[in-house]
C-alpha cells in the first residue's frame, strides 16, 4: 500500500513538475543570436540542435554583440549563448541598466581565456606583456591585430592606443572578422614573424600554432590576465514565457576542451549542424544531464526523445 501511495505521488508530482515547464505555443519558435565566434557558431548549433530534437524550432540571427543585445530588447531575439565577461562588459552594461536582458545565474563556461597573444617565438624574443609591445613597434609593423569592428576586444585595443597606454599611441588596430585575423596571423607564423593579436580560449588556434597570451593586461582585459567566461543572456521576462526551453538554454555547461573539440571540424570547414551532431552523438552522457529535467514541446521526456533524433 505504501508502495502504491509512494508511486501515485510521484507521478503526481511529476505531471505537476511537467506543467509547470510547460511552454506556450508562442515559445514554439526559439529564436537564438549569434556573433561570428567559432566557439558560439559552435554552441548555437549544439542548442539548435537539441532544440529541434525536443520539437521546437529554430530561427538564428548573426549579427555584431551590440545589435544581437538590441535584438532582445526589441523582443526579436530571445536568447544570445555568447556572452563574454569581461570582454563584453562595456556592451552589455547600458542593456543590463535598462533591465532589457538577463544573464543567466551560472555561466556556461567557466575557463576561458581572452587576451592580446603572440606566437611562443616572438615571447622568446621578449614580448610578454602589454608593456612589452612599444618596443616592438618597428619588427610589428605598428600593428595589433583584432577581430570584428565594434567588438569589446578592440574597444580594449582602441582606448589603448588613443590614450597611449603603455606607450602604444601611434600604433594600428586591425580590424577584422576572425578568420581574417587568423589568416593573417598565420602568415605570420609561416614567416617567423612577430605578431600581436586577439586571441581566445576555448579555440582550436592553441593547437595549431604556439601560442602565448599577454600578462600585465589586468587594467585592460579584467583581473587575472584575461580570464574570462561565458554566459548565456536571455530577454528578461524568457524564464517566465518559456520555462522549458530557458531551462535548457541557461542549462548548457561546457569546458573548454569540449568546446575545442566542437569547433574543430568547423574550422576545417564541417557544417556547424553536422559538427554539433556528431559531437552530441559523442557524448551521450553530457546529453542526458544537459536534458535533466527538460521536457519536449509537447512535454514528454526530453533525453528519449533527442537521443531518437541523434540516431537517424
Amino acid at each position: 500500500m505504501k508502495g502504491r501511495i509512494a508511486l501515485a505521488t510521484c507521478c503526481i508530482l511529476s505531471v505537476f513538475s511537467s506543467s509547470l515547464l510547460a511552454d506556450d505555443a508562442s515559445c514554439k519558435t526559439v529564436r537564438l543570436g549569434a556573433v561570428g565566434w567559432t566557439d558560439v557558431v559552435a554552441t548555437s548549433a549544439v542548442a539548435t540542435e537539441l532544440l529541434q530534437g525536443l520539437g521546437y524550432e529554430t530561427k538564428q540571427t548573426q549579427a555584431s554583440q551590440q545589435i544581437v543585445f538590441a535584438g532582445i530588447q526589441r523582443g526579436q531575439i530571445d536568447a544570445f549563448l555568447g556572452y563574454w565577461k569581461p570582454i563584453m562588459d562595456d556592451n552589455i552594461k547600458p542593456f543590463l541598466d535598462a533591465g532589457a536582458v538577463k544573464v543567466a545565474a551560472q555561466p556556461s563556461l567557466s575557463d576561458a581565456v581572452a587576451v592580446l597573444a603572440v606566437p611562443s617565438y616572438t615571447a622568446d624574443k621578449g614580448l610578454k606583456t602589454l608593456a612589452d609591445i612599444a618596443r616592438f613597434k618597428d619588427e610589428l609593423d605598428g600593428k595589433i591585430y583584432g577581430i570584428e569592428a565594434g567588438s569589446g576586444a578592440n574597444t580594449a585595443i582602441q582606448k589603448m592606443i588613443d590614450s597611449n597606454q603603455f606607450g602604444l599611441g601611434g600604433f594600428e588596430l586591425v580590424e577584422s572578422s576572425e578568420a581574417g585575423m587568423l589568416a593573417a596571423v598565420s602568415r605570420a607564423v609561416r614567416n617567423d614573424k612577430p605578431v600581436v593579436f586577439f586571441g581566445w580560449k576555448p579555440h582550436p588556434m592553441n593547437l595549431s600554432m604556439p601560442i602565448t597570451y599577454l600578462t600585465g593586461t589586468d587594467d585592460v582585459f579584467g583581473p587575472n590576465d584575461g580570464a574570462a567566461t561565458v554566459s548565456t543572456v536571455t530577454a528578461p521576462d524568457y524564464a517566465e514565457r518559456c520555462p522549458n526551453a530557458n531551462r535548457l538554454l541557461t542549462g548548457l555547461r561546457f569546458t573548454s576542451a569540449q568546446e575545442a573539440e566542437l569547433m574543430q571540424p568547423i574550422m576545417d570547414r564541417v557544417a556547424p549542424a553536422k559538427a554539433a551532431r556528431d559531437w552530441l552523438k559523442a557524448n551521450p552522457r553530457v546529453v542526458e544531464g544537459w536534458l535533466a529535467g527538460v521536457t519536449t514541446f509537447d512535454g514528454e521526456p526530453g533525453a528519449p526523445a533527442v537521443v531518437a533524433t541523434l540516431g537517424n
